[in-house]
């Protein structure tokens, strides 16, 4: 989906655009959330709850490129971004179907460096497998954004210099060649940041990169993104969504 934003190809950030940060749902894993340490786990219960929401506000789930592309032309009004983290395979099976029931697109953070492995940096979870190249691949082809989530998912606030051109400069060349499509998207893991790994990601040609709460980072390469969780029921949402529109001010470039 990345390849077919016109506006996003030139790598450069979208156009400043008047109101608060766009708003930006992120989700992990889609599957049993009876063993969830990291609270990562919605089920496809919830998850199709959370979508039937959307649609009763009149608002509906689109990708981050397509978000941005969107809010460039100021035709943003009704459109959120859902983003997935990591890359794990529920992904396809659980996922993808609610998506297409409701509408609504969505970006996928990969890491190409563990194509087909497992979430092995989350010490206490239970181990979750990852989305193979065919995985992924399929993801694409059914309009989903492919984006980038680092190699193999080490924070890059803490990361030398070698290993943070190729968490960021490296796994972007591999998901190109992978998808076939160029890649606009990077999601730092984790969601730390700082002001050099926002450097990286952007000299690497990346268009916008997502983050949770970046604070004084905030802007295309440091979106703030709201986590959204099993416990997320429609009041809670509800209160999340309202809660961001007070709180995030416009941002230079956003």
């Amino acid at each position: 989906m990345a390849a077919s934003v016109d506006s996003l190809d030139t790598g450069r950030p979208p156009a400043p655009h008047k109101g608060p940060v766009p708003w930006v749902a992120m989700y992990h894993s889609v599957g049993d959330c009876s063993d969830d340490p990291y609270r990562i786990t919605v089920t496809p219960e919830r998850l199709d709850r959370q979508l039937a929401w959307l649609r009763r506000r009149g608002l509906r789930g689109v990708s981050v490129a397509e978000l941005l592309a969107a809010r460039a032309r100021g035709e943003a009004r009704g459109l959120v971004g859902l983003t997935f983290d990591d890359g794990y395979a529920d992904f396809v099976t659980e996922a993808l179907p609610l998506l297409r029931r409701y509408d609504c697109r969505a970006t996928l953070f990969v890491l190409p460096g563990r194509l087909g492995g497992d979430n092995a940096w989350d010490p206490l979870g239970p181990r979750k497998p990852l989305l193979t190249a065919d995985g992924i691949r399929h993801a694409a082809a059914e309009g989903v954004e492919v984006g980038s989530h680092g190699l193999t998912h080490v924070d890059l606030t803490r990361a030398d210099n070698l290993t943070l051109r190729a968490e960021v400069g490296e796994s972007r060349a591999l998901l190109t060649e992978l998808t076939g499509a160029w890649v606009d998207g990077f999601c730092y893991p984790y969601g730390t940041v700082d002001a050099r790994a926002v450097e990286a990601v952007r000299e690497a040609g990346y268009t916008y990169a997502c983050a949770i709460d970046p604070g004084p980072l905030t802007g295309p390469h440091a979106l703030p993104r709201v986590h959204v969780g099993q416990n997320d029921t429609a009041m809670r949402l509800h209160l999340k969504h309202r809660l961001h529109r007070l709180r995030r001010r416009p941002v230079e470039g956003l």
